[in-house]
């Protein structure tokens, strides 16, 4: 093997690393509420006037998700939202925003 195949060989499995941390997926769940993000602020601390998610409870998330999904004719945006999840997708919603942390 040449010098240069063996500096090639090296530096590839020197940056092997890093290409698979580039490729892993996401957190469960933070797909589904990146859709949150816009008006709830990115992981759940909004800049100002909308309601915090980050640190909630997976079960209060879920909660008022499936309310709003629950009343037709209320809920405006919000229930538009939910109606388009699944209840599975709901609870990874949930779980999401509980394990972000609150901003300060």
């Amino acid at each position: 093997m040449s010098r240069t195949a063996r500096c090639g060989a090296l530096c590839a499995l020197l940056l092997l690393p890093f290409a698979a941390g580039a490729q892993s997926a996401p957190p469960p769940g933070r797909l589904l509420a990146s859709n949150c993000f816009q008006c709830h602020g990115t992981n759940g601390n909004p800049t100002a006037g909308f309601e915090r998610l980050a640190g909630m409870s997976a079960r209060e998330v879920v909660g008022e998700l499936k309310e709003m999904k629950a009343k037709p004719g209320e809920g405006g945006i919000m229930r538009v939202h939910a109606l388009g999840y699944t209840d599975e997708q709901l609870q990874l919603i949930g779980a999401f925003f509980a394990q972000q942390k609150p901003a300060k």
